[in-house]
């Protein structure tokens, strides 16, 4: 029996995220070809959730309790991304579960209205010392809860 193809990633507007950063690239963001290089957009992500995360409060890098690990990622392109310009990174959550949390991000051109790539990637959030998942802080939960 042969497989169903799966639908073909595309771009999505503005309206679909909750929540934006404004990121400014820089010179050695550029790769041989004249973008943005495939590893930053990973980057970009990361930047965007943890610093959300921050400035609400709910993230403490240097000594919270909980911390998220990485176990999954991925990422989809439509349009290049090339220094000098401003990305906007649009953040939602599209699965909240007892420990972990899939983030979704969208990453748009200054005021362009569809997103030049999107990509998820999900966090465990674990005890800082022993490394296990533990339940979501109640104070987290809550603003992810908002970007649902």
């Amino acid at each position: 029996m042969k497989p169903e193809a799966a639908a073909k990633p595309q771009a999505e507007p503005r309206s679909a995220y909750p929540v934006y950063r404004t990121i400014t690239t820089r010179w050695m963001d550029n790769d041989a070809y004249g973008h943005v290089n495939n590893v930053v957009y990973y980057s970009w992500f990361d930047t965007a959730v943890n610093a959300h995360l921050v400035e609400q409060g709910v993230l403490d890098i240097e000594h919270g309790a909980t911390i998220g690990l990485v176990i999954e990622t991925q990422c989809n392109y439509f349009a290049p991304l090339a220094f000098p310009q401003t990305v906007e990174a649009g953040i939602r959550v599209a699965r909240l579960g007892t420990s972990s949390v899939r983030y979704e991000v969208g990453l748009f051109a200054q005021g362009a209205e569809l997103t030049a790539a999107k990509g998820h990637f999900v966090h465990v959030y674990v005890d800082r010392a022993n490394r296990r998942p533990v339940p979501l802080p109640a104070p987290l939960k809550s603003v992810l809860e908002k970007l649902a």
